[in-house]
């Protein structure tokens, strides 16, 4: 699904190794001409695996995975991949998507009136390794703080069904900004794609300017 953005370079492309609505809005908001393909991965926590350890994995191996479609493909292009995760305030517990309106109810109760992080490993990575580059990982950190929210505000925004796909059981970019107090680091980064971070990486570790292909 590419982007329509007009192109003085046609032959930039960008894969995006995800299926998430919000990470291809983020990547046309900022006008990167992509194509998605979907990434495999086993994204089943390792005994002792750390919530850092473990977007690294799996940013790393969804790229990877994508890598080996993409070369089969004949296609070119920069692969990115993501993975983000909530963590409870305990900074103990993965907060993933709620399999019930009950475990949704108790995710909210649980970082209510409280601060929580939001982790996100991504992977940049060159299919063809023409200049080779090892693929780059990175995870950004945002420090969420929730409102206090009521046992009605959470009955009714589990009413809404937004919750029920959600990883933390809220989303930042609908209904659930409103329960959002503060974010301390990056927005994007909250919906799963930290588009400033990424955009950095490419200027200064790809050396794309990513501003040169609009008119």
């Amino acid at each position: 699904m590419p982007t329509r953005s007009k192109q003085k370079n046609p032959a930039l492309q960008f894969i995006l190794a995800s299926t998430s609505p919000r990470r291809l809005d983020l990547m046309n908001q900022v006008m990167l001409p992509v194509h998605v393909i979907a990434p495999e991965a086993d994204e089943t926590p390792q005994p002792s695996e750390s919530p850092k350890k473990l977007v690294q994995r799996l940013c790393l191996a969804k790229a990877l995975s994508v890598k080996t479609i993409v070369l089969g493909q004949g296609r070119s292009g920069l692969i990115i991949a993501a993975d983000t995760i909530v963590v409870s305030p305990t900074g103990k517990k993965i907060l993933g998507k709620p399999r019930s309106s009950i475990e949704a109810k108790s995710m909210l109760k649980s970082i209510s009136g409280r601060t929580h992080s939001v982790l996100t490993g991504y992977c940049i990575l060159d299919p063809l390794d023409r200049k080779n580059k090892a693929p780059w990982v990175r995870v950004v950190e945002s420090r969420v703080k929730m409102r206090k929210l009521t046992e009605k505000t959470i009955r009714d925004y589990i009413t809404t069904g937004e919750p029920m796909d959600k990883a933390g059981a809220y989303g930042a970019q609908g209904i659930g900004g409103a329960l959002i107090e503060r974010i301390v680091g990056s927005y994007t980064n909250v919906v799963g794609l930290p588009m400033t971070e990424i955009l950095m990486d490419l200027e200064s570790k790809f050396k794309i300017q990513l501003l040169s292909w609009i008119q």
